[in-house]
């Protein structure tokens, strides 16, 4: 028996309420919303929040994360540059944390969401359920991007020791920070529904041929 989706039944569901509506219903009569059986430009945004967010990740690696102030000198680190200190002070567990957490997890979720949304746009060599499972894992990891900035501002307010020593928060810390919120937000607009569209159109489309 082959399943068929609530826009092929003809019904959609309120975003707010989760009750459902024949699919010509403009608002939801219990709470007000406006329904959409699919996102409105739900692509636009993804592509807008993806962009913003990769030009504020720039910046982030490439300007001081932390300020050191000691009573003799002044060090500014970048993400990479206090992993690698931490690698040569002998904390590699500390390290491979923060270069997973603040380099390899928002690089790949660049890579999976532009991939996703390229997948709707054209023909992929994914399936649908890889797809899927992949949106779901970019949603389920966004919570943890920001450990970075935490440490951040842990190790601000332990490390004050007025003319001795100061930790600071440096400009790259704000950048990484806007650079977490738009890619969660770009993954937020993604429309999951497009996957299963896009490849219902190829299965009638290679029926038609």
């Amino acid at each position: 028996m082959s399943q068929r989706s609530a826009k092929e039944m003809g019904l959609v569901a309120c975003p707010r309420c989760t009750k459902v509506w024949p699919i010509e219903t403009d608002r939801c009569e219990r709470c007000g919303k406006t329904l959409h059986s699919r996102s409105p430009k739900s692509l636009q945004r993804v592509w807008a929040w993806w962009v913003i967010g990769v030009m504020c990740y720039i910046p982030a690696n490439i300007l001081p994360m932390l300020t050191t102030r000691t009573l003799f000198r002044s060090e500014d680190s970048t993400i990479v540059g206090g992993a690698v200190e931490l690698i040569h002070h002998g904390s590699v567990g500390i390290a491979l944390i923060i270069l997973i957490a603040s380099v390899a997890i928002p690089v790949g979720k660049f890579f999976a969401i532009g991939f996703l949304a390229l997948s709707v746009q054209r023909p992929s060599a994914a399936s649908q359920h890889q797809r899927q499972i992949l949106y779901e894992v970019v949603e389920y990891i966004g919570r943890w991007s920001m450990i970075d900035v935490f440490v951040v501002a842990i190790l601000s307010a332990l490390v004050q020791l007025k003319a001795l020593a100061s930790i600071n928060p440096g400009p790259a810390s704000l950048f990484f920070a806007c650079s977490v919120i738009f890619t969660m937000l770009s993954a937020q607009s993604f429309d999951s529904r497009l996957i299963w569209d896009r490849h219902d159109q190829m299965k009638k489309s290679s029926a038609h041929v």
